[in-house]
């Protein structure tokens, strides 16, 4: 093909083309709300993370705060409920998986992976029973905290050791422990 041979572009051509990039531009326009308007909005991002100050909780007392519209029960354990979640044989649990989310996937069950911390003091765990998604009891002084020392869900008759793991009942997983952290001695970041 030679220089002599190769076509000009006409008004027509220049047409066709703004035509089409207007054409892109108006598509882009009306898709990008569609797509922008499912992201999260403010309040779920801001609830995505929470910090809980825990400087005024005493060994064997208990708090429940709202973390992604689920109640997490934050627990700083006693001597004793320790010493009862670590004597547990692993062999014993219907579930053998931590279903820590700070830990791996396949990490097992003893107390060392549920805890947050080193001393095995401090139990984060979401609140929800892993049967039907009741909340289980034994958070507050006088809750029957079933036949473990834990948490006991009356809707079914779950029942939860110290560690928030299944012992006995129709529950057939570990309650879970969210993304958690220490910020500080005074400080907990959920999420």
């Amino acid at each position: 093909m030679s220089a002599k041979d190769a076509k000009e572009p006409t008004r027509r051509d220049f047409i066709f083309l703004a035509t089409g990039a207007m054409a892109v531009v108006g598509v882009a326009s009306i898709a990008w709300p569609l797509v922008d308007q499912m992201n999260p909005d403010a309040t779920a991002l801001a609830l995505s993370k929470i910090e809980v100050d825990i400087s005024q909780i005493e060994r064997g007392q208990s708090i429940t705060v709202k973390w992604r519209g689920k109640p997490v029960f934050i627990r700083r354990r006693t001597d004793e409920e320790i010493q009862m979640a670590t004597r547990v044989e692993l062999d014993s649990l219907p579930d053998n998986n931590a279903r820590n989310y700070n830990l791996s996937p396949e990490s097992n069950a003893a107390d060392a992976n549920r805890a947050l911390d080193e001393n095995k003091e401090w139990l984060v765990m979401v609140g929800v029973c892993t049967h039907l998604g009741c909340v289980p009891k034994g958070q507050s002084l006088g809750d029957s905290k079933g036949d473990f020392g834990g948490w006991y869900c009356p809707c079914h008759g779950s029942h939860y050791d110290t560690a928030g793991r299944i012992r006995k009942g129709p529950a057939a997983k570990n309650l879970d422990i969210p993304t958690a952290e220490f910020i500080n001695q005074e400080i907990i970041r959920i999420g």
